[in-house]
This record gives structure tokens, C-alpha cells and sequence, in this order.
């Protein structure tokens, strides 16, 4: 008999049982169990000692799903907020108890804060890059395994982005999904007027009208086609130029934006999608009404979070410990401004001063005791409006 398919997805009973992990961790774990060393206590930090090229800060997300795979275990968990911007060697949590309890959840801790992490601080560099008021959708499902649709748009939306297209997004997030139209629905159609007045029929009102133009003609003439067809109706054209026609983008938007101006239609707005990443986007940002952002988020430079033990108590206290390459003891980051960030050790202390006289604060700060989780976490738009506040400081207009 043949073999049936299946989808190799981990089950949420396998992650958060320890099961999701590396077999070093879970050899490691029946080492120090079989070697009586069971109560012995760490701290481990997670932070970052290399990032992507070009990157100067990470944008930490993943806190809340690290949060779920902790809930139960007897852990103490500091952490930044979510959505924190941070830098290297900047601790963004700590987790403390027996390393037992902890090993062979490892795995699965840093590939949560790592994927949303990643993500997260790629859309905020795109945010950056667009400025303040441009429209930003995130269309990368596409480039990612389905089982982490809902993670992914959650770290889109809360590095800056203004919507996602996923639909379970509204079910696990509370986001109602938005996009426009694929090419095969006017492929389907055979006709790109008869496609766009039926999507309009059926579903203006409940989406804005933005018409695909450049399904078969030049985008110029299907911008003017879509216009022509809808008038008032149609809120916008989006250009998903292939890269074997596209030429100068910038070029194509120019002549698109001339040609519905100088024909009454100054109401449509232009988006543009495709390949699109911060450099396009910087680009096109003072020409372009709004853009589609898929792979370049999808498929983010990894943000290289590590988790390693920087203390140890073997029953006569903390002792500050770490392999070669990484700074012993655990650390609070204190921060005056975006500009201003101090590094101390964890216990508490006088906060340094900064420059201006007053006292920088605590950053990292107690979210679970021995598994019950002991601060209120914040909603996605809470999230995101974080994130676009210090996205202000560092720049954004």
C-alpha cells in the first residue's frame, strides 16, 4: 500500500512537552539528572552577539509565544517588553531555575524570539524606509511553512506595518485581513474589466476597489482601462510588474501617476508590490501611494539570538559563569533614550545617570515567578504602537 501524505507540523502538545527540541539538549538533560546535579540553578540569558549586515538594532518580538512554552515551568522569567528595540550583547530576557527544567526547551525558546525577532525588526526597517504615512501590507504567507501564518503576520504588524492579508490572522489576532487581487483571478476571467467590475460588485464596501494592472497590456494603459471602467468606484491600482518587464520602477509609477492625472482620475491611488524591499520602497516612497511587502519580511535575515548560562548556584549562591566569547553574570540593560543604554548587574542597584542628570531605567523586568505569569500582556496595537514610537526617535517621518 502506498504511503499516505502528511504535514510535518509539530503538535502544541509536543512543543510545549519538551519534545521540539535537539537531542543534545535532551542527552544533556539525562546527563545531569543521572550525575545528581539536578538542583543545580542557572541563569541563562538570551541576546544577541552578531547582527545581519547593515543592522544596528533588532525590534524583540516572539515574547508572548515564549511565555506560552514557559507557562508551568518552575522558571523565573525576565524579559524587555515586547517590541523593545535593542542591540547587541543587549540582554532581551533571562530565565532562571533548575537547568533540568530548563534544557530541552532551548530549542524551541530561541526559535520562537528568533523567527517573530527577525521578522519583526525586518518590517521596521521597511516602516523606516516608507515613512510615517505611506499604506504597508504584508503579502509574505506565500514564502513561509502554513503552520506559522498567524506568528508571522503578528511580527509584520508589530514591526510597523499597517495590515496583513492572512485569514486566520483575524481569529488568532484580531486583524482583519486585507489585500487585493491575485493575477489568476483575471486570467480566470479572460477580460480585465470584467474581473475588476466583478470584484467591485461583489465586494465593494467591504475592501477598497485596487484594481491589478498589469495582467496582459502595458500598466499605463490597464491603469487608465480600470479607471476608465470604475471612475469613483476605484480607490486604487496596484503595479506588480515581473522583474523581466519591469525596467526602472520608479520610471513606471511616474508615467502611471501622469497618465490618471492628466485624465481626471487624481483620486486613484498607486501601490506597488513585487520584490519589493526597504531600498525599492526608500525609492518609490515619494511617488507611491503605499506598497505590498512580502519575501523580504518572510524570508528576514536571521537576528542571531543565543541563550547561554551566564550564572550558576550550586546551593551557596549566584557565581557569575560563561563560556569563552560571551560576558559572565547576569546583566539589566538600563536606557536613557535610544542613544543612551547602559549595561549592570542584574541584582538590584543604584540605576546609572544619564547624561541630562536623571536616573536611567530598569529594562528587563519580571514577567513569570515558578511559572505563573505576573504582568499583563500587552494587545498587538499596543504592541505596534510601541515599536512605531521608538521607530520615531530613531527617525521616522
Amino acid at each position: 500500500m502506498a504511503r499516505e501524505p502528511r504535514l510535518y507540523v509539530a503538535t502544541p502538545g509536543e512543543i510545549l512537552s519538551g519534545e521540539a527540541t535537539d537531542i543534545y539538549f535532551k542527552r544533556t538533560k539525562a546527563l545531569v539528572d543521572e550525575h545528581g546535579l539536578s538542583n543545580v540553578r542557572v541563569r541563562m540569558e538570551v541576546h544577541a552577539y552578531s547582527m545581519p549586515r547593515g543592522y544596528e538594532w533588532g525590534v524583540y518580538a516572539g515574547l508572548e509565544e515564549a511565555l506560552a512554552l514557559l507557562q508551568g515551568k518552575p522558571v523565573k522569567v525576565y524579559s524587555l517588553p515586547e517590541g523593545t528595540v535593542f542591540r547587541r550583547k543587549q540582554p532581551v530576557m533571562i530565565v532562571e531555575g533548575r537547568y533540568s527544567d530548563i534544557a530541552v526547551f532551548e530549542t524551541a525558546l530561541l526559535g520562537l524570539l528568533r523567527f517573530s525577532t527577525s521578522l519583526a525588526t525586518k518590517a521596521a526597517r521597511i516602516r523606516l524606509a516608507a515613512g510615517k504615512e505611506k499604506l504597508l501590507l504584508f503579502f509574505g504567507l506565500r514564502a513561509l511553512h502554513p503552520a506559522v501564518q498567524p506568528a508571522a503576520d503578528r511580527a509584520a504588524y508589530i514591526g510597523g506595518l499597517d495590515g496583513v492579508s492572512g485569514v486566520l490572522s483575524e481569529r488568532y489576532l484580531g486583524l482583519k485581513p486585507r489585500g487585493t487581487m491575485p493575477h489568476a483571478l483575471i486570467i480566470v476571467f479572460g477580460d480585465q474589466v470584467k474581473a475588476w467590475k466583478a470584484f467591485a460588485d461583489r465586494f465593494e464596501g467591504e475592501t477598497p476597489v485596487i484594481a491589478l494592472v498589469d495582467t496582459f497590456y502595458d500598466e499605463r494603459v490597464e491603469a487608465l482601462m480600470a479607471a476608465r471602467a470604475l471612475s469613483k468606484r476605484l480607490a486604487g491600482v496596484r503595479l506588480d510588474t515581473p522583474g523581466s518587464r519591469r525596467g526602472r520602477m520608479r520610471d513606471i509609477v511616474e508615467e502611471v501617476r501622469w497618465a490618471l492625472d492628466v485624465e481626471g482620475y487624481r483620486h486613484v491611488k498607486i501601490f506597488v508590490s513585487g520584490g519589493i524591499d526597504e531600498g525599492q520602497v526608500a525609492e518609490l516612497r515619494d511617488v507611491a501611494d503605499g506598497f505590498g511587502v512580502g519575501t523580504s519580511i518572510a524570508a528576514a535575515p536571521s537576528i542571531d539570538l543565543s541563550m547561554d548560562i551566564v550564572e550558576v548556584d550550586r546551593g551557596e549562591g549566584w557565581v557569575p559563569v560563561s563560556k569563552r566569547g560571551k560576558m559572565p553574570g547576569a546583566k539589566q540593560l538600563y536606557r536613557c533614550s535610544l542613544t543612551e543604554d547602559y549595561m549592570a548587574p542584574l541584582e538590584p542597584g543604584e540605576p546609572p545617570t544619564c547624561r541630562d542628570g536623571r536616573k536611567a531605567r530598569p529594562m528587563l523586568e519580571v514577567y513569570m515567578e515558578d511559572g505563573v505569569l505576573v504582568k499583563d500582556l500587552p494587545g498587538v496595537d499596543d504592541i505596534r504602537d510601541y515599536v512605531l514610537r521608538q521607530l520615531e526617535e530613531l527617525g521616522l517621518k
